[in-house]
């Protein structure tokens, strides 16, 4: 400050006419905004000093105000952050692409439920027609990887090893559900395989050890009360038909839980994976399939049905056999897409449609406590997927 004193001090003492020098202060101008030759004064006080702006630059930030920093909008939230350029179309995409294949799931296992019991009602040889269906996938999966329409997987063989209790417990469940459906009712069949989760969490607890929150264990209530109430009151009840139903369940969960612990690190695809599946499994149900039935069995029922059905009955099996592989290939390829537990509700959901189509298009008698206990077991798989998420 005395420097700064002292040099206004010497600039007025040459002029002739300054009466009051004694009681100068200095001023603190404020910032000009017309251009001024020689450079600009500069404020004395003890605040900050910022740089002057132009006039054009002033006015163009007035015509247009910057927008407000993410971090504080209107009511001072803090907004939610926009997702990455492109996130949102690729995210449209994938629900769309999930939308897709749980559509063509359903609608595959539909005709698959249709064609499959007509052949049983003309054809009551499920051996056989399991095998049928194994063969068929078999076939379509090994001419796609031999025209390279789909890529052959890298196998070793640990992982046949490996899958080979899968393939077991596989080829029981199919058998059992398609005994089960020669017997009984398609829809009575699906009421009982919906108490699927009863079985897992039982096996899972019991075998393994695991451990489950009480609410998991509260939603197998509907669903063993339903599908007893479903069984005590169906007009067309088989005790045949019933246990197939639970062997199928059974199994299945076997499937699952050898599947999770024994093909874990192997890096197949779900439409791969299920090719050698169905491979092995018939392998597996060949011998057991001549030993229960056999040829002669096969060549008498099959003259009866053409000659019953006609020609027609030969394009339910091709059927029966093709859309059996296609519907279990998508469901696999959808588990590479979804979770879990959106395939649990995916698969309740299937088993609905399933009940109901079979029932309006066999004309299925269905008494009103019958389609409460369906409902009841069907509502509380669908509570047990929730308590499990």
């Amino acid at each position: 400050m005395l420097a700064a004193a002292a040099s206004v001090k010497l600039s007025t003492a040459g002029t002739a006419t300054a009466p009051n020098m004694a009681l100068f202060k200095p001023l603190h101008l404020p910032p000009l905004f017309a251009a001024a030759a020689g450079p600009r004064p500069l404020s004395l006080s003890a605040r900050p000093l910022y740089r002057q702006q132009d006039p054009f630059f002033l006015a163009s930030r007035v015509a247009s105000p910057a927008p407000p920093p993410p971090s504080a909008t209107a009511d001072g939230a803090r907004p939610v952050e926009a997702a990455p350029a492109g996130a949102a179309p690729e995210e449209a995409a994938r629900r769309a692409k999930i939308g897709v294949y749980f559509a063509t799931w359903w609608a595959l296992n539909v005709i698959f439920n249709i064609y499959n019991k007509k052949v049983l009602n003309a054809f009551p040889y499920p051996w056989l027609t399991s095998t049928l269906s194994l063969a068929a996938g078999s076939a379509i999966m090994l001419a796609s990887w031999a025209t390279r329409i789909a890529e052959a997987p890298a196998t070793d063989l640990d992982f046949w090893k490996a899958l080979s209790p899968v393939a077991i417990a596989h080829t029981i469940g199919h058998v059992a559900a398609t005994v089960s459906m020669a017997k009984v009712a398609v829809s009575f069949t699906h009421i009982i395989k919906s108490g699927e989760p009863a079985f897992s969490v039982l096996v899972s607890r019991f075998f393994l050890g695991e451990h489950f929150p009480a609410p998991v264990y509260f939603s197998l209530l509907p669903i063993i009360g339903g599908c007893a109430l479903a069984a005590i009151t169906e007009l067309n009840f088989n005790m045949i038909g019933f246990m197939g139903a639970m062997i199928s369940n059974l199994a299945f969960v076997f499937r699952n839980i050898f599947s999770k612990k024994g093909m874990k690190g192997k890096s197949v695809s779900g439409m791969n994976y299920y090719a050698c599946l169905s491979m092995l499994s018939l392998v597996i149900l060949l011998p057991f399939a001549f030993a229960m039935e056999g040829p002669k069995v096969w060549a008498a029922g099959w003259q009866k049905a053409v000659a019953e059905i006609g020609p027609n009955f030969v394009w339910w099996v091709a059927a029966q056999s093709v859309f059996y592989h296609l519907y279990n290939q998508v469901s696999y390829m959808s588990l590479d897409e979804i979770s879990p537990l959106t395939f649990s509700i995916g698969n309740t959901m299937k088993r609905i449609s399933v009940i109901v189509a079979s029932i309006i298009i066999f004309h299925t008698p269905v008494q009103p406590i019958n389609a409460l206990g369906a409902a009841i077991a069907i509502l509380g798989t669908f509570i047990y997927s929730q308590a499990k998420k």
